[in-house]
């Protein structure tokens, strides 16, 4: 079981009024913008719940954008968000949706890159500033990106897991945490590898170049 510390019960530092509409917006929609791994073009953020129904006063809104932005919780520019991705011309729009969601604090974030690519990232802010990331692309995956994190994209076939973790092995990488994820047996899968130790460049461009990966990133803790 998960150990809280004092932080975790006060709350995280951040720009007001809400840990769950404002801290944990923002690092939903920086940990979306770590997964894109590209420059943001255009944004589309789809609001359940309470999300849906409180964010124009608790500031959720303007927390996602600064997200996507790269803006911590605490930034200064937080509340200027909506300015800075103008002037950057950056597209951004909010939908509220009457659909049940995982946690009444629920986002989907619908983004589009620079080089063409849509990624579709669902995710909850939990409480405290604390969240889940719970889909990405249509496949179901669940981490916290409070831990230095490996993200794969691959072909679901034998020996992908086994490679990977070798090249962990080799770069002395200890694994916390391991999940793979797919939809079917042979279609495209998801690999999420969680660390306590920072995951160097290296491993991530030979992880790359192994048959069958079609993307890696790493996600620093947010």
């Amino acid at each position: 079981m998960r150990e809280f510390s004092v932080f975790d019960i006060m709350g995280p530092i951040m720009i007001g009024p809400s840990s769950s509409h404002t801290a944990g917006a923002a690092r939903l929609a920086k940990i979306a913008r770590k997964i894109a791994d590209d420059e943001i073009k255009e944004v589309e953020f789809i609001l359940y719940e309470s999300f849906a129904r409180t964010y124009k006063g608790h500031g959720t809104d303007r927390a996602l954008l600064a997200g996507i932005l790269g803006f911590d919780p605490d930034d200064e520019r937080l509340p200027r968000s909506f300015e800075i991705a103008k002037e950057l011309g950056l597209k951004f729009k909010f939908t509220e949706s009457d659909e049940e969601a995982p946690h009444p604090n629920t986002v989907r974030m619908i983004i589009k890159t620079s080089d063409g690519k849509t990624y579709n990232i669902l995710g909850c802010s939990v409480g405290g500033g604390n969240v889940l990331l719970k889909e990405i692309n249509g496949i179901e995956v669940e981490f916290t990106g409070e831990y230095e994190t490996l993200i794969t994209t691959h072909i679901d076939k034998p020996g992908i897991v086994a490679a990977v973790t070798k090249v962990l092995a080799d770069c002395n990488i200890n694994i916390a945490f391991m999940r793979v994820y797919r939809h079917a047996k042979g279609d495209k899968a998801i690999m999420v590898i969680e660390s306590d130790q920072e995951i160097p460049e290296r491993a991530k461009e030979v992880i790359k170049n192994i048959d069958g990966i079609l993307n890696a990133i790493i996600l620093n803790p947010v």
